[in-house]
């Protein structure tokens, strides 16, 4: 069996058990909402996507974020999020010896947040069911964001997965591997990967790279180079 670079312990897993049952019942409760609300419109489906599609941006900016600011020694976060990041560039099957709640609590418990607000908020108004629909599709697609990255890399993943991958709904092998070679300094978005062809068209990550840079003096991705050496 091949060492766990990274394991969750027993109050890390509880934690992130909780949350993915928290966050799936409180999807299931905004989806009701919208439901018995029952005024949909040639703005449903649109607001979805676009929530889809935020949810991919957002899991590119992370994803940048921790692959190429700060070292695994910070707080909090340098051991929760970005040392299996830089880990999974050292081996990436890794990842694939995961388990479920291992790799998605965590992003259940940033969903939490924008579900309990979806609850709550009156939908009386269509500007107002926008939103929650807009919310609903970032959330119902984000918070699996890791699961998604996971099938990315697997060779078989399940049927319906593939055949998602395969039309452009979901992340797909080939797509996450340009990330994977070189440097793995592009192609970020590891949701639907609906962004990653034109943002490095307009070398959007190269570009928040310099300003980050010229503000900071910090370098991009030195915390990764070491990880390779």
């Amino acid at each position: 069996m091949k060492t766990r670079y990274y394991e969750l312990t027993r109050t890390q897993r509880i934690f992130s058990i909780v949350s993915i049952a928290a966050a799936v019942t409180l999807l299931g409760a905004v989806a009701v909402r919208i439901a018995m609300r029952g005024e949909f419109g040639w703005w449903t489906l649109p607001a979805v996507l676009a929530g889809v599609a935020a949810a991919d941006l957002a899991s590119g900016l992370v994803h940048w974020g921790a692959d190429t600011w700060g070292s695994d020694d910070l707080p909090i976060v340098g051991r929760r999020l970005l040392k299996p990041f830089r880990l999974h560039h050292i081996d990436p099957d890794d990842f694939l010896r995961r388990s479920f709640v291992d790799a998605n609590g965590d992003v259940a418990f940033a969903t939490l947040p924008v579900l309990l607000a979806l609850v709550v908020m009156p939908l009386e108004t269509r500007p107002a069911a926008v939103v929650a629909l807009f919310g609903f599709g970032v959330c119902a697609v984000g918070m699996w964001t890791n699961q998604i990255h996971q099938w990315a890399h697997r060779p078989a993943p399940p049927s319906l997965v593939r055949w998602l991958q395969d039309h452009g709904v979901l992340l797909g092998r080939q797509d996450h591997a340009a990330h994977h070679a070189g440097s793995y300094d592009r192609h970020y978005c590891i949701t639907t990967g609906w962004w990653n062809a034109p943002l490095e068209a307009i070398a959007f990550f190269r570009t928040l790279e310099a300003v980050v840079t010229a503000i900071t003096g910090a370098r991009p991705r030195e915390d990764d180079r070491r990880y390779a050496a």
